[in-house]
């Protein structure tokens, strides 16, 4: 059935119905509230942007592969304490590690990223190899990783960072926050892993019909363990900049971002469904949703009201994103 202008006309508006009205919200809070739009405010918003496009992009590739991953903000959380201990001032009085000088942030930066990485890799193994649904494994590891947590950090909030480690939030480069530059950096690899490499054409191929790429030669396993490794590395990267701009960590930290990611993605136009998704698609969702909460809070919304306008957005553009699968069928 061939579709008339107006039909795809309508479609269109439906199947962006959230971006139109963020828009159209951006544009109305602009108008009544003129800090909105300054230059300051928009590199806030920018920096706010920066990790979360960088959990985005880790949860991306598992829903391209019709997964997710729950367990990425306690993984955030483990990342940011697990640097917070490591790059704390020797004088602070409250080291985590008395005797011990701080490291170098590039040091602490591998030592997080090993660390959550191999975490990743077990979960990717679960689901690969043992038929775990990606449902269950991340929420395991979700529990497994805040468990461990708690107990390294004693359930105790972290502080009295380096400068070197804080001025990954308070430094720019040509006018711009380190932080954007990084979340450019990982946005740019990962653009080139999706469409320049075997690795991203696998990942799609897995997406679109597992059993037919596993027919055709596809590694399905170990292309699924790298890809649940290299999410669980982003969310390590992602803690640590979280750290950095905060000045301080705790076992909570990042605690909910996850679903806010899965579903960035899918408002950008990665499928739950699997097998369609671009990096563009992590960028548009989390400008999103960055700028509907900073619209939200600018129109003087409760802050606590703000948790049902951004349950209602995830509602919503997963419903329409199931839409699209059924109406293709």
């Amino acid at each position: 059935m061939v579709k008339t202008k107006q039909q795809k006309a309508i479609d269109f508006l439906i199947n962006n119905g959230v971006i139109i009205v963020m828009f159209i919200l951006v544009i109305y809070t602009g108008i009544t509230n003129d800090r909105f739009l300054t230059t300051n405010n928009l590199f806030n918003i920018l920096m706010n942007m920066s990790s979360r496009l960088v959990i985005a992009l880790g949860i991306a590739g598992c829903v391209i592969t019709a997964g997710c991953d729950l367990s990425a903000g306690r993984m955030i959380g483990f990342a940011a304490c697990i640097a917070g201990t490591l790059l704390q001032k020797i004088d602070y009085s409250g080291k985590f590690f008395p005797d011990m000088q701080p490291l170098n942030i590039f040091v602490a930066l591998l030592i997080v990223l090993a660390i959550c990485g191999a975490f990743g890799a077990i979960t990717g193994f679960f689901i690969a190899f043992l038929h775990v649904p990606p449902f269950i494994a991340t929420l395991a590891m979700m529990e497994i990783v805040y468990g461990l947590a708690l107990i390294y950090t004693g359930a105790t909030p972290l502080g009295g960072y380096t400068t070197e480690y804080t001025n990954i939030a308070s430094g720019r480069f040509l006018g711009v926050s380190y932080l954007i530059w990084i979340a450019i950096i990982v946005a740019a690899i990962t653009w080139f892993i999706f469409n320049m490499t075997r690795h991203g054409k696998y990942m799609y191929a897995i997406g679109g019909n597992p059993q037919a790429a596993e027919v055709a030669g596809v590694p399905v396993r170990l292309t699924m363990v790298l890809i649940y490794m290299k999410a669980a590395m982003m969310y390590g990267l992602a803690g640590f900049m979280l750290g950095a701009k905060a000045g301080g960590a705790s076992v909570n930290l990042g605690l909910g971002y996850e679903m806010e990611a899965i579903a960035a993605c899918t408002i950008g136009g990665v499928s739950v469904t699997g097998g369609r998704g671009k990096v563009s698609s992590a960028i548009i969702g989390v400008a999103v949703f960055e700028l509907l909460k900073a619209a939200l809070q600018y129109l003087g919304v409760d802050a606590n009201a703000q948790y049902i306008f951004i349950g209602l957005v995830i509602f919503v553009a997963i419903s329409l994103d199931i839409r699209k699968y059924v109406a293709k069928k």
